[in-house]
């Protein structure tokens, strides 16, 4: 028999009610079935579908005061007092190397060159390789920073650095499938969707889950924000890098606003008739919902990306000025909008990849400078306008590289062990978590896995990740699956 905590567990208004709780159980609840799979769906599909209708129309005022329910956005209650209202994941696809960015390693530099046995991705790996950067110790931590980022690193003393993260996978996509997911294969909701899933957003004309892309395409696609067995509702929206983020966000010239609520209203209504007709199209309720987040995203979205209203001061700060920063500088202003109009998941990939199997000089150096000063604006803007005593912020990649060289003067990829920092809300500033080996090739002090990674983000979140769950083929699943641990010693 399933074991749910009801009073703060995630479960769908379907799912709630395919079980009813065991007799003189009051809390932690055991339920126990009353109706067959097939049977419930039949009946919850069109309920489902209207609870979110009903919704809509209520928002319309088309609605009695007390027919109206909360919708599956509306803020949720959180398991306990949380530090973090809000997410921004700086994702640096493509994997950059820990000992050439914030953990240099020393023996590397002595015994650059020689030749040690070692399983690599690509095979024929050649010697070790010292950086061929400098590194200087900042703040009142005395952090180590590669001379690639020194805006970055005036912000030292704000990180908690995370230097013995491994993962399960040397390619690319099941790598990046598992830090967003949790697991290495396609198919399983994000951790944006996820988070929206058990918080909803506080801003309902803009999506919970905003993913600000690269100029190159994520591999592994969509795959990598999508809602997996989750209702649609919860998966990322992807912004385009350059241009209008949003496709189609304005409506046809020759149509009004009015004429358009008059549309959706009908198609309220149709939808209605259909529901009825066809109760077990639960997917309905997604697609009822992306119309009408559409239609108010018309007026939000089209004043978030107006960054006439920013001072010169702020963009120059977040490197608009400059070509080589004004692409992810963009976006890290656009995150910084989106999170203070209330949404709550926001990741924001770089462009190009830190993918350095050869010339790691400068393919590292090109995207230290595009990311340095955008990073560096959008820290100091958060902390400026007191944004970052809410908003967790997340640097890092899918996997590391290698301590040895491939070809003549790149580096291999790295699951073993590879860094990330989380800075802002609930951190422990000018902290170090973990350590790889001396050469940097596995995690050797307090290994630290991605669904402890998750568990982190989501207990600054308010969220229990044992309890954040969601009831699918047969049992619970979650976020962290059957493990993760909260990294405590980096909380404040």
């Amino acid at each position: 028999m399933p074991t749910f905590d009801d009073s703060n567990c995630r479960l769908s208004l379907c799912e709630r009610t395919s079980f009813r709780r065991a007799k003189g159980d009051t809390h932690c609840g055991r339920y126990e079935r009353i109706i067959n799979r097939r049977h419930f769906l039949e009946r919850a599909g069109a309920g489902f579908g209207s609870v979110a209708l009903t919704q809509l129309l209520a928002g319309q005022g088309l609605l009695a005061e007390d027919t109206r329910v909360a919708g599956p956005m509306a803020p949720r209650p959180v398991h306990f007092p949380a530090k973090a209202k809000s997410v921004i994941w700086l994702f640096m696809e493509g994997a950059p190397s820990a000992a050439d960015t914030f953990d240099p390693k020393t023996e590397l530099t002595k015994r650059d060159g020689q030749k040690i046995d070692i399983d690599v991705f690509n095979g024929n790996p050649g010697p070790l390789m010292k950086s061929p950067f400098k590194f200087q110790q900042y703040g009142e931590s005395g952090a180590w920073v590669c001379e690639k980022y020194p805006h970055v690193a005036r912000h030292v003393d704000d990180f908690a650095f995370i230097k013995s993260l491994h993962s399960d996978s040397n390619d690319h996509v099941p790598a990046l499938y598992q830090i967003n997911t949790g697991i290495a294969r396609p198919g399983f909701p994000s951790a944006g969707a996820w988070v929206t899933y058990g918080l909803g957003s506080e801003n309902q004309n803009l999506p919970g889950f905003v993913v600000l892309g690269n100029n190159q395409g994520i591999k592994g696609g969509p795959l990598n924000w999508h809602a997996g067995f989750l209702p649609s509702t919860y998966q990322g929206t992807l912004f385009r890098p350059e241009g209008n983020p949003i496709l189609n966000l304005n409506r046809p010239s020759d149509v009004t606003r009015e004429d358009q609520r008059r549309q959706l209203d009908l198609l309220a209504r149709l939808n209605a008739e259909h529901l009825q007709s066809h109760p077990g199209e639960a997917e309905l309720l997604g697609r009822i919902q992306s119309f009408e987040l559409a239609y108010h995203m018309q007026t939000e979205a089209a004043d978030l990306i107006n960054f006439d209203q920013e001072t010169q001061a702020t963009r120059a700060m977040y490197g608009l000025n400059r070509g080589e920063t004004k692409s992810y500088g963009s976006k890290c202003l656009l995150a910084r909008r989106l999170v203070e109009s209330g949404v709550r998941f926001v990741q924001v990939y770089s462009d190009g990849e830190w993918d350095a199997h050869s010339n790691l000089n400068a393919n590292h150096s090109g995207h230290c400078l595009a990311t340095d000063v955008p990073i560096d604006g959008l820290l100091t803007d958060l902390k400026q306008r007191g944004l970052l005593d809410s908003t967790l912020v997340i640097w890092g990649g899918e996997f590391g590289r290698m301590p040895v060289s491939q070809g003549k003067d790149g580096r291999d990829h790295n699951p073993q062990g590879f860094i990330a920092w989380m800075a802002g809300a609930g951190i422990k500033g000018g902290t170090s978590f973990g350590e790889t080996d001396e050469i940097g090739y596995k995690a050797v002090v307090d290994p630290t896995t991605v669904h402890d990674l998750h568990a982190t983000m989501l207990h600054l979140l308010g969220i229990d990740h044992k309890r954040l769950t969601h009831f699918h083929n047969g049992r619970n699943f979650r976020l962290t699956d059957v493990a993760g641990n909260v990294l405590t010693k980096i909380l404040a």
